[in-house]
């Protein structure tokens, strides 16, 4: 099973929390031949990185763009490198700088190598382009089944 994430950043403490059991659910549910595919972003796509990897999983990362650690909060940075380092295979788009459309390019690269993606969304539009919404159309458009994950409380700042 090849299982792909994305999902909201910068998500409260309290959904946090909620949010990382039902990803540990979500990887449960594959068992050990899990492959998990990530952008290994802070937030979801970190979480479910580190539970793959816990649950005897293998890594792959997409880079969305030379520049893309750079975008990221440098407090992610540590995660972010010991998740990279971890990382059985890499995927890169070939653009350089880390905005929206490398972003989209990047999660269009996962969408593709994916059997199924779990989406941690709130269900609203975007608030940009390249957001977990435009991620899930996209995996609809390709004929690639999403799961999302909201558990019941919580909340998106």
């Amino acid at each position: 099973m090849r299982l792909g994430i994305t999902g909201h950043r910068g998500l409260p403490p309290e959904t946090e929390r909620l949010v990382r059991r039902a990803l540990q659910e979500e990887v449960a549910r594959c068992g050990p031949d899990l492959i998990g595919v990530s952008c290994i972003a802070d937030g979801p796509d970190a979480w479910f990185a580190e539970l793959v990897l816990e649950a005897g999983g293998r890594l792959e990362v997409v880079v969305p763009a030379e520049k893309y650690r750079e975008g990221l909060p440098e407090e992610h940075h540590q995660t972010y490198d010991r998740l990279i380092q971890q990382a059985a295979d890499i995927h890169r788009t070939g653009m350089v700088e880390s905005d929206s459309q490398a972003h989209m390019a990047g999660s269009e690269i996962l969408v593709g190598l994916v059997d199924e993606l779990v989406a941690v969304w709130d269900g609203r539009p975007a608030r940009g382009y390249g957001g977990t919404a435009d991620v899930v159309a996209y995996a609809e458009r390709t004929g690639v089944r999403s799961r999302v994950v909201w558990p019941e409380g919580a909340t998106r700042d």
